[in-house]
This record gives structure tokens, C-alpha cells and sequence, in this order.
């Protein structure tokens, strides 16, 4: 009888271990669902940034150019006397 109580004193303790670990194991399962979330925006992010920076290159390359010619033509006028 005693060996019986014993059983059963040791599966009740499993089975509150197994509940806590179920319980640890949905709480990790919310939190990388989070973070995929969390990685989406950054990559949606970073992506709109890249359109950004590729416009700011473009912009600023075509300033340099006009800049260039504006002295070119500067420069190839006469001197004035």
C-alpha cells in the first residue's frame, strides 16, 4: 500500500513538472511568434530606407553634376576686365 501512495505522490509531482514546462513551452512559442513580427518590420523597414538612400545617391550625384558644368562654364568665360 505504502509503495502505491508513493507512485502516486510521484506522478502527481510529474505531472505539475510537465504542466510547467507545457506552460514555459506555450509562453516561448508566444514570444518567437513576437519576434518573427518584430523581424518583419525591421526587414519592411531596412527596405524602405535602401529605396531612401538610393534616391538621396541620385540626387546627390546629379548635383555634383550640375555644380561641375556651372564651373565649367565659369571658367571658360573670358576673364572680365
Amino acid at each position: 500500500m505504502e509503495a502505491e501512495i508513493e507512485t502516486a505522490r510521484e506522478l502527481a509531482t510529474h505531472a505539475a513538472d510537465i504542466k510547467h514546462l507545457q506552460d514555459d513551452m506555450d509562453k516561448l512559442m508566444s514570444d518567437m511568434e513576437d519576434i518573427k513580427k518584430s523581424l518583419q518590420a525591421i526587414s519592411t523597414t531596412l527596405s524602405e530606407a535602401k529605396g531612401g538612400w538610393k534616391m538621396l545617391m541620385l540626387i546627390g550625384g546629379a548635383s555634383g553634376t550640375v555644380g561641375a558644368v556651372i564651373m565649367q562654364i565659369i571658367h571658360s568665360i573670358p576673364s572680365w576686365k
